[in-house]
């Protein structure tokens, strides 16, 4: 008589960091999930944005010994002119991975890899004395981690069965059937608002707001008892002026369910994987906001909220002098 076999639900995994101070109260194992729908210009993960494991190649690690070359059946690799380092053809690349098996100094990178949700768990687990102590937990991101509705709904049904508090970073660019599988299982939602007009969120990330606006709507009605957290991700010229944070505070202000409003300030941090993905990134050009230019935001948004706490890089920023507490 033959046996069935219990499937076993598969999740593509980026990478798990643990005591982040920045994804949710308290310290915070984070796990985060590859693909995502938008495509942001000023992404700092774009090593996320595929929903598949990927290979990248860091050149800086690279000592031109060539013997990646000769390993790669696809004919995705070859040496450059200078014999320094080496070329990659992301057009023939399957992804393979042998490149990163045998080279000896780190140059091709592995990004991501499938993980099963007992894998995943366990190594939350492992932070519990962490979670305890400081009254953290964990927290789902991405990528967007609702285009794995199923993977993640299991990860934090565990989660909250072992006594874990549980968060999720989102755009809230999904079906709103995929968001009603994670809801029982969630105590905290950071949900992203990268614009509040249509026109100019489709042009800088890639899709309209319309259905995220709806979804937040929706969640802020539904029966489930979660907190709702908003983080604007403040980038100059793209959504810092007055018109667009007024127009953001006015809908934060229907939200029932919302605690609070996180700015999180534009970086370069991952221009680095940029290249080792042979991307170009679109905003060369572009600064970081200065920490005086961030208070300012910060503190005008606060102002149009009546109180609303607005948090940057973990404190609350003060309603009437633009400082942190």
């Amino acid at each position: 008589m033959s046996v069935m076999k219990q499937s076993v639900r598969l999740g593509s995994v980026l990478r798990i960091e643990r005591t982040s101070i920045y994804d949710g109260h308290g310290l915070r194992t984070v796990l985060f999930l590859k693909g995502c729908p938008l495509s942001c210009r000023w992404c700092s993960t774009p090593e996320s944005q595929c929903s598949a494991p990927q290979k990248g190649y860091a050149r800086d690690r690279c000592v031109g010994c060539g013997m990646c070359v000769g390993f790669c059946t696809a004919g995705a690799l070859s040496m450059a002119e200078d014999g320094l380092s080496v070329l990659t053809d992301f057009s023939k690349c399957q992804n393979c991975f042998v490149c990163v098996a045998k080279c000896l100094h780190n140059a091709h990178k592995n990004y991501g890899k499938l993980l099963s949700v007992q894998e995943v768990v366990r190594e939350i687990v492992k932070d519990e004395i962490f979670f305890f102590h400081s009254g953290g937990g964990v927290t789902i991101s991405g990528g967007e981690p609702l285009s794995q509705p199923d993977f993640v709904a299991e990860v934090l049904r565990e989660c909250r069965e072992l006594g874990i508090h549980t968060a999720l970073e989102t755009s809230f660019y999904a079906p709103y059937e995929n968001i009603a599988k994670v809801l029982p299982w969630l105590d905290v939602l950071y949900v992203d608002l990268k614009h509040l007009d249509k026109k100019l969120h489709k042009q800088w990330v890639g899709q309209d707001n319309s259905l995220i606006l709806e979804n937040i709507r929706k969640v802020d009605q539904a029966n489930e008892p979660l907190a709702i957290i908003v983080r604007i991700p403040l980038v100059p010229g793209a959504n810092d002026s007055d018109a667009n944070l007024s127009a953001t505070a006015e809908f934060c202000k229907s939200l029932q369910k919302l605690q609070e409003i996180e700015i999180l300030p534009y970086h370069r941090l991952g221009l680095g994987t940029y290249q080792n993905l042979g991307r170009d990134y679109l905003l060369q050009e572009l600064v970081p906001p200065s920490p005086e230019r961030i208070l300012e935001r910060a503190d005008f948004l606060a102002l149009q909220n009546f109180g609303l706490p607005i948090r940057v890089a973990g404190a609350i920023v003060s309603t009437t002098t633009g400082s942190t507490l």
